[in-house]
């Protein structure tokens, strides 16, 4: 039976599964999905040789999407909260979660340029699949990194159609990580990136709450990668045609992007009954996580950040009203008290670290448009400097 915390479905090994995994006890996939309830769906463009012609480019590029609730609980609202460390990219939607604190709607990633096929095949699937909800008004979240040096993304191959399947294909069940959906073409540090999750398991009195992680990984420069308190990003003998070459589109060349731009969406999720601004301290302890790889937050990436609970599932009360006001339309609310939120935080510190370093691990090196080259990150000799003491 596969231990799914240290290896992913497909048998290959996690950051857990050598020895690299920060402290912390995850839930028992060790995924966002532990988070009951909680559906992830993909679809993974890989496709042409690799050279850009006219009218058609090589795909690199997929969507990935996240149903809070579920399919059937589309609608139904999270408290939510976000925080924005850099705003170089773009979470739709987000200026209703800070009117309201909540989310009610799918979450789907994928590349910069696909954010308009990312809403418009989200509404077309909230048509399709619950049409009463969508004769109000619909703000999904659609987020965003930068996916240019391997894929043609300017070749639109995320169609809404390729969203809607997604959508459909949304699962509560270990995640495959890496190079696949809204990941495919994205990269980390200077090597191949991704898709990325994790867990932790959080312990309030008799009751054990779950916080589950997602990120999309597409940010930092190699020298900054740092694993187990180390810097091993230049000990590691792999080339870094990210950040030594120039590349472009025929006939100019264009020079590449500065080392440590990219963006990275993470998605914190948990069961434990938060309210609004607790969800967004969550959002804010992101960073934290991310810091411990390394990064030091650059301009050219876009750092955004989601969080939201799914205790208290109850119907909507943003939609439009009808009737007159009784004493049954009022809301009332169960949160955990501030003094105790502690080990939240620090769940989402450890589960964002780990989830960076899957989607490192869980990967193979790949090779996109114009030849563009990402290497996979050599565990290997991560293992000999582990054994070595990083000496």
């Amino acid at each position: 039976m596969t231990d799914h915390r240290s290896f992913s479905p497909d048998g290959r090994p996690r950051a857990r599964a050598l020895g690299l995994a920060p402290s912390g006890t995850p839930g028992p996939w060790n995924a966002i999905t532990d988070v009951a309830g909680l559906e992830v769906g993909y679809q993974t463009l890989i496709q042409g040789d690799g050279v850009l012609r006219m009218g058609a480019g090589p795909a690199r590029t997929g969507v990935t999407a996240i149903l809070p609730r579920g399919r059937s609980g589309v609608g139904r609202p999270c408290a939510a909260g976000r925080y924005s460390l850099n705003g170089n990219g773009e979470m739709t939607g987000t200026a209703w979660i800070d009117e309201v604190g909540q989310l009610s709607m799918p979450v789907t990633i994928s590349n910069t340029h696909a954010i308009g096929a990312c809403h418009t095949g989200a509404i077309r699937w909230i048509n399709q699949a619950h049409p009463a909800l969508a004769r109000e008004w619909l703000l999904p979240v659609c987020a965003e990194t930068w996916d240019g040096y391997l894929n043609d993304i300017n070749g639109g191959h995320v169609t809404p159609e390729l969203v809607v399947t997604a959508l459909d294909s949304a699962r509560c069940a270990p995640l495959e990580e890496g190079s696949v959906g809204g990941g495919t073409g994205m990269n980390c540090y200077a090597f191949k990136g991704g898709s990325g999750t994790a867990s932790r398991l959080v312990e309030f009195g008799a009751q054990t709450y779950t916080v589950g992680v997602f990120l999309q990984a597409n940010f930092g420069s190699r020298h900054e990668l740092t694993i187990r308190g180390q810097r091993v990003g230049d000990r590691l003998e792999v080339g870094n045609p990210m950040e030594t070459t120039e590349w472009g589109t025929p006939p100019g060349r264009q020079p590449a992007a500065p080392g440590g731009a990219g963006s990275v969406i993470v998605v914190v999720a948990t069961d434990a009954p938060l309210d609004p601004l607790q969800c967004t301290a969550m959002a804010r302890r992101v960073p934290f996580g991310l810091a411990r790889t390394g990064t030091t937050g650059s301009l050219f990436s876009g750092d955004l950040f989601l969080a939201f609970s799914t205790a208290g599932d109850r119907p909507s009360d943003t939609g439009f009203p009808h009737g007159e006001p009784t004493a049954a339309d009022l809301v009332g609310s169960t949160r955990l008290p501030w003094n105790r939120m502690d080990p939240m935080y620090t769940a989402v510190v450890e589960a964002v670290e780990e989830a960076v370093l899957n989607a490192l691990i869980v990967n193979t090196s790949m090779t996109g448009r114009d030849g563009h080259f990402s290497p996979a990150l050599p565990y290997d000799q991560l293992k000999t400097l582990l054994a070595n003491g990083f000496r």
